[in-house]
């Protein structure tokens, strides 16, 4: 029996896998993680004392086989609601953007996340667009 998550938890999945995605966790990911759970609206509701208990459920999962990102991103599609969709991409790339690089793998997770997703190129344009605008340098 598949495991379902909670929307919120579900936006948790997304990021840590995303700042996984390329073999190490930064310090910089995990801020903005914990930033990003204190201030979004999706989280108003949440019991941030288990943040660290889901990614550690997440972590775990994403290193039990050679399906575990297969099995991450089919539990996030599954228990995303349609209206989080697009906010599940967008913290996404901000995880990925927050290091001002990004790597092959990055990319690869994001578009096999907004494949599972079901978002339009134009919603993914969109967004990809306004994390270049936020973390541009001078």
């Amino acid at each position: 029996m598949r495991q379902t998550l909670s929307p919120e938890a579900a936006l948790i999945y997304t990021m840590v896998t995303m700042s996984a995605a390329e073999g190490e966790i930064t310090n910089t990911e995990l801020a903005r993680i914990g930033s990003l759970v204190d201030h979004l609206p999706a989280f108003g509701e949440f019991d941030k004392e288990t943040l660290v208990r889901i990614a550690e459920d997440c972590g775990e999962l994403l290193s039990s086989d050679d399906h575990g990102l297969d099995h991450v991103l089919e539990m996030i599609a599954e228990s995303m609601p349609e209206k989080l969709r697009d906010t599940a991409y967008a913290v996404a790339v901000d995880i990925a953007a927050v290091d001002l690089h990004v790597a092959q793998e990055e990319l690869r997770f994001l578009q096999l996340l907004a494949d599972r997703l079901d978002l339009d190129k134009l919603t993914v344009a969109a967004i990809e667009r306004a994390a270049r605008a936020r973390y541009r340098k001078l």
